[in-house]
């Protein structure tokens, strides 16, 4: 590692990861409050509208334990610099977009830029932060994400009202200037944790591969093609679980989910959990602005009272995490996510904005007991040489998710509404499809509730153990 250890640096890498966990979630959160606008433009159907959303996130979690990976060998702050200037191109191409499939093409390039800002962002906090600190600065870091989720929907609908989709992207670019000002001039230093590792181009080839494969095949879903590329998806991923087993230098490291306990189920737990919420904002933006009748700027105004809420508890859950033990405040967290979840199963064209506003609120405590105080257990549950691909595990758990969260809202759009543009003669479908998916995603929260009991308490973990030694 070499880095300079000065107060006045670790400042600014705290501002500049933050600055970067702002702008990733906001722009996720704006673009999907735009939707309805973008699916009218381009006249598309209801399956490639999720593509927009999808490329994205798709690109994310193809590269994001591959970059975390690069990130340990070549440097943590030399990914996460190119990462902004990657997120900026993008950004510029979306915006100059002139067909759908332009505006998915550049999307996906948009998330690679993305990655590689999300997968280095973690383990920089975890590398300047104490042992007996980092609860709380990651409670400060899912503040801001959070934050950055509830001013999305708002910022995105007003901008989307009053200067068109596209000034979303143009918006992010002076900032994402900021932060690259900030690393060229004001950061010094660079953290390097595994320099003698070679890195595996063959795994990371095989990872990437296998997620597109099972992403494009449920777009297909109910072609007879969808199950051959589901298939071989799946396939390859488990191909790749295997080889990462029996070579020298693995992309990811399997033993950290084998021998490590606390590491595994709070992972798992942490997938399931976008799995079955990520999919919200995105339904509730089109239900909000088709069913309801509301504005953009309107529909995110009341998106942003979960978020809002999440951004209060955050920080406090974080802080409580390092003296209670996590998995107790993100077992809680799971359970008001899940009553959340089946209520927004009741939904229909009458249900009134009280009882929505009332629910998101529900989900946003639920998500702010949850997320700090499991992020807290997997990042301190692991060796400091890890962290890099720790926090790129951790955020692939979370894309992931959010793939699967999207595949499963495209997978009953595909079989309820079919391959055509949401029109008043398809709310009915519309409203049937949204409640069976919150039915779904309500049984994957409870699932979520046992792992989360399963997976015990953070001294368990022999990972921590050897670090608390090393620390003394």
């Amino acid at each position: 590692m070499v880095i300079v250890n000065s107060k006045s640096n670790k400042l600014v890498a705290l501002i500049v990861v933050l600055l970067g966990y702002f702008l990733i979630p906001f722009m996720i959160t704006s673009i999907n409050i735009a939707l309805p606008v973008i699916g009218k433009e381009f006249s598309i159907d209801a399956v490639l509208l999720n593509w927009v959303v999808t490329s994205y996130i798709l690109a994310s979690s193809m590269f994001l334990i591959p970059f975390g990976k690069l990130a340990d060998i070549y440097g943590r702050k030399k990914i996460y610099t190119y990462g902004f200037i990657v997120f900026i191109i993008g950004s510029l191409l979306s915006a100059l977009s002139t067909s759908a499939t332009l505006l998915i093409f550049f999307r996906f390039f948009q998330g690679i830029g993305g990655a590689m800002i999300i997968s280095t962002g973690l383990a920089i906090i975890t590398s300047v932060t104490p042992l007996t600190e980092r609860g709380k600065a990651l409670g400060i870091s899912v503040a801001i994400v959070y934050f950055g989720q509830s001013v999305g929907p708002f910022i995105g609908g007003v901008l989307t009202q009053q200067y068109g989709w596209r000034s979303i992207f143009y918006i992010v670019i002076p900032l994402c200037l900021i932060v690259l000002f900030l690393i060229f001039w004001k950061l010094k230093g660079e953290w390097i944790e595994s320099k003698v590792a070679k890195f595996n181009y063959t795994s990371s080839i095989i990872y990437s591969l296998s997620f597109l494969a099972i992403m494009y095949g449920f777009s297909l879903i109910p072609e007879r093609n969808s199950i051959w590329l589901i298939s071989a998806g799946v396939i390859s991923f488990l191909y790749f679980i295997w080889r990462e087993t029996k070579v020298d230098n693995p992309l990811l490291d399997i033993n950290l989910f084998r021998k490590n306990r606390v590491f595994a189920f709070s992972n798992l737990t942490n997938l399931i959990n976008y799995s079955a919420t990520y999919a919200v904002i995105f339904l509730m933006s089109l239900y909000l602005q088709y069913i309801q009748m509301l504005t953009p700027q309107n529909a995110g105004l009341v998106l942003m009272s979960k978020t809002v809420v999440q951004g209060i508890f955050s920080p406090i859950t974080g802080s409580l995490s390092d003296r209670i033990d996590p998995h107790k405040l993100s077992s809680l967290g799971m359970g008001f996510v899940a009553v959340a979840l089946f209520l927004f199963a009741f939904l229909n064209s009458q249900t009134s904005l009280t009882f929505i506003i009332f629910v998101l609120i529900v989900l946003g405590i639920g998500l702010g007991l949850f997320v700090p105080p499991n992020t807290n257990a997997i990042m301190s549950s692991v060796d400091t040489k890890h962290h890099g691909i720790s926090s790129a595990t951790l955020a692939t758990m979370r894309q992931t998710g959010m793939l699967v969260s999207m595949a499963v809202v495209m997978l009953i759009f595909a079989l309820l509404i079919g391959k055509v543009e949401i029109t008043p003669q398809h709310y009915d479908s519309f409203i049937i499809a949204t409640k069976i998916a919150f039915v779904v995603f309500g049984i994957l929260s409870i699932s979520g509730i046992f792992f989360s009991l399963a997976k015990g308490s953070l001294q368990e973990s022999g990972s921590i153990n050897e670090q608390n030694r090393s620390s003394r």
